[in-house]
């Protein structure tokens, strides 16, 4: 009787933890996304909930992205004061999926607010307050970071929070959550990559045959959330970028542990790599330091808190109304009596807002952008968007 035997290599291949059955990891914006991919980087890629063109503040799934969402083993997102929306579909879609809100980790840096137009002075030495030791109830991992970050908790104002990146066509239509039915949408528009299949059916973004959805509330309250209280925008930190990579490492290693090596060594690759970036970074910004500048809205306090360079204002008290005529005359003074060498833009904005605090003086105009609209997603995502904004603040403000 003839016997079929498969060659050795296929047997070898066959035994490899690659053909494991890897975790279905969703995340919900494109920053998260990046340090997810660097530390399953070999072995999956993770899936994106809300595009990087899109608002995470208010955001409604489209089918694909529900059903990366409820075929989840690990959610890892920023938390409920970034996309208070996402907490209901959490409980409802992925209540059988280990949640990692990164901002509730302990060690994580988390800055308060900032009050007005124009920005108090302060020192930005050791700021902030570790992360709320109150993870979400049976889900969230306890901390796994690799190193330890004491930073004593200064009270700042509070700014009206800011919600990124509010463009286009995003109206939101009313949208039942517990019912789960998403409808279908149109394509967006915002150039989302592919992602690579891991073997999980439906947790790809490849089927965007929709409709026009406009976007309301979700049947949410509170999507112009009370603009004070913890800034949500923790992931320009560089340092709670590391800390989180320890973090997540330790979450997949504990759903995957014939890959735990493979994820540990990856984070720690990717702590190295940002050290060196931190460094990096500083190096660029050390010129330009002392010039003052002025953002669109107040989303680069953490940035800004770590390497020591400070903006003297905002433009938009938040990403869904237009600044007042009296919030732009004191905009407009503020240029003139600090002297402002830049004030930044960010890519999905009325520039007519720019030209109004500028108009008459001699300042220069640049682009920052804090979630990435434009980059590709994958492992270089999180430090090309730090080096990214680093480079945009020096040529600037270098003019």
């Amino acid at each position: 009787m003839y016997r079929f035997t498969l060659p050795a290599a296929v047997l070898a291949a066959a035994a490899s933890p690659l053909w494991a059955d890897v975790p279905a990891v969703a995340t919900d914006i494109a920053p998260v996304h990046g340090l997810v991919s660097q530390v399953m980087e070999g072995v999956g890629t993770p899936d994106l909930i809300v595009p990087p063109r899109s608002s995470p503040h208010g955001y409604a799934m489209r089918p694909s992205e529900a059903r990366a969402l409820s075929g989840a083993d690990l959610v890892v997102w920023v938390g409920p004061s970034l996309t208070p929306w996402l907490a209901d579909p959490l409980q409802s879609l992925a209540s059988s999926a280990s949640h990692l809100a990164l901002m509730e980790q302990p060690g994580t840096r988390v800055l308060a607010f900032r009050e007005g137009a124009t920005f108090e002075p302060h020192s930005h030495g050791d700021e902030g307050h570790e992360g709320h030791d109150h993870a979400e109830e049976g889900h969230d991992h306890d901390a796994h970071g690799h190193d330890d970050h004491d930073h004593d908790h200064e009270e700042h104002g509070h700014e009206e929070q800011d919600k990124e990146h509010d463009q286009g066509d995003h109206d939101h239509e009313a949208h039942d959550h517990e019912g789960h039915d998403h409808g279908d949408h149109d394509d967006h528009g915002h150039g989302e990559k592919d992602h690579d299949d891991h073997g999980h059916e439906g947790h790809g973004h490849d089927d965007h045959d929709h409709e026009d959805h406009g976007h309301d509330d979700h049947g949410h309250e509170g999507h112009d959330h009370a603009h004070d209280g913890d800034d949500p925008h923790v992931w320009l930190d560089p340092r709670n970028g590391q800390l989180w990579l320890g973090q997540i490492a330790e979450a997949l290693a504990e759903l995957d542990p014939e890959n735990a090596a493979q994820y540990r060594e990856n984070a720690e690759a990717a702590q190295a790599e940002l050290a060196v970036l931190e460094e990096d970074i500083a190096e660029t910004l050390a010129p330009v330091k002392d010039r003052p500048f002025i953002v669109f809205h107040d989303a680069y306090h953490y940035f800004e808190a770590h390497f020591d360079i400070e903006a003297h204002g905002a433009i938009s008290e938040n990403d869904a109304r237009a600044p007042g005529a009296a919030r732009v005359a004191e905009l407009r003074d503020l240029v003139a009596e600090s002297g402002a060498k830049c004030v930044f833009a960010e890519p999905q904005f009325n520039p007519g807002l720019i030209a109004a605090v500028t108009e008459g003086q001699e300042t220069g105009t640049g682009t920052l952008d804090p979630i990435g609209a434009d980059l590709e997603l994958g492992v270089s995502f999180y430090p090309d968007l730090l080096r990214g904004m680093a480079q945009s603040m020096s040529d600037c403000l270098s003019d």
